[in-house]
This record gives structure tokens, sequence and C-alpha cells, in this order.
């Protein structure tokens, strides 16, 4: 299981009704979006320490997985914090490069520090739905928004070859790393190239296998999950 799934079904609130955990979801989600960044920090502290109780995991643990989504957020705010112009009146810090002045002006640090709180109140609202939702009810809320039954299937099928990829690919380096493929770095190159090209050849026959089994139990389009 991905460790994903291993948190949703251990979680306390696997047993609950996946409607009430959409739409505290929801509900989050809108006070994130909307609100002041007091309120938006509030929620993200809030939000952050009722999922470490739900899940049962360590308030440093949940750190670590904030940290993965941050380095991308502070790339885009330092997009955002610097400008570029011409004059330098109103910036808090510049520096000359030619005849532009580059530096943080105000508005660009008030749009930063909104954008800051707003994403991680965001972030840690869907963490707190994704990390309690076991996938079986996901597919549950995605059939009661009457959403087209073709779409679910793709999902279901994604999802299951999300396994067999990672069983596939785990298979492939383990017998590579007991022919000392990853010794150095060229031959870890080497052996990646040759991971990937070979990872597409078994998953390709492991959908012909399904495909076969799927005829055989006289598959008529539709999945029951």
């Amino acid at each position: 299981m991905l460790i994903i799934d291993q948190l949703a079904y251990q979680s306390r609130w696997r047993h609950s009704d996946p409607r009430s955990k959409f739409g505290l979801y929801l509900l989050l989600l809108i006070v994130a979006l909307t609100s002041s960044p007091l309120i938006q920090c509030i929620e993200l502290i809030g939000t952050g320490l009722l999922t470490c109780h739900l899940l049962r995991i360590s308030v440093a643990r949940y750190l670590r997985w904030l940290m993965v989504p941050l380095i991308f957020l502070l790339v885009g705010l330092f997009g955002i914090l610097i400008s570029v112009s011409t004059e330098s009146q109103n910036m808090l810090w510049s520096i000359q490069a030619g005849s532009l002045v580059i530096g943080i002006d105000k508005v660009g640090l008030y749009t930063a520090h909104m954008t800051l709180w707003r994403s991680l109140a965001a972030l840690s609202a869907t963490y707190l739905f994704v990390l309690t939702t076991p996938f079986t009810q996901m597919i549950r809320l995605l059939q009661m928004s009457r959403l087209p039954k073709t779409l679910i299937e793709h999902m279901l099928l994604t999802y299951r070859f999300i396994f067999i990829l990672l069983e596939e690919a785990a298979a492939i380096r383990k017998a590579q790393s007991l022919r000392f493929g990853y010794r150095n770095l060229r031959t870890s190159f080497q052996s990646l190239a040759m991971l990937i090209g070979m990872l597409l050849q078994r998953v390709i026959y492991r959908y012909q296998q399904m495909e076969i089994a799927l005829d055989m139990k006289l598959f008529q389009g539709e999945f029951h999950s």
C-alpha cells in the first residue's frame, strides 16, 4: 500500500461518513481562501494538530510533510516578492542593475505574505481530507457526485496501475542492485535508463494480463467498487 493509504486506513475517521469529511474540507478551504492571515495561521495550527491526532503521528513528521510543498511555494513567492522597476522610491530594499532597480516593495511583500498563509492553510485542510479518507470512500463521493462512470473507472485503473508501477520498479531496481548496478554515478545512470525501458515493457505486459483476466470474467465495461 502507498503511505497515504496506510495512514487513511489507520485514521480515527476511517469509518466516518465521507460526505461529512468533504463538507468540513470545503468549509476549511473557504476559510483559508477568504479570511485574514491571523485566522489562516490559527487554521493551519488547529488543522495540523487535528491531523496528527487522527493519524496518531508526531508533529515533527507532519512538519516534514509540509516541507516538500513549502519548497515549491517559496520558489513561487520569490517571484512575487521581487519587483523590477526604473525607480527606487517605493522600494523597501533594492539593488541597481544598469538602468533597472531590482528589489522588494510594499505591494510585493504584502502579496507574498497573504499568499504564504493562504496556501499553507489550504494545504493543511487538504492534508486533513486526503489523509483521513480512504480511496474507496473517495470513489463513493465521486459516484454520489454523479460524475461519468467512464471517468471514475479511469481513476480506478490509474490507481491500480500506480501499485503495478511501483511493484515492477522495485523488483527491477533490486535485481540491478544485486548486480552492483548502482556502484557509481556512471553505472547508476545506465541502470536508471535500463530500468525505465524495462518498466515500460513490464507495465504493458501486466496490462495485457489484466485485460485477459477481465475478458475471462466477462467484463461488461463497468467496475463495481
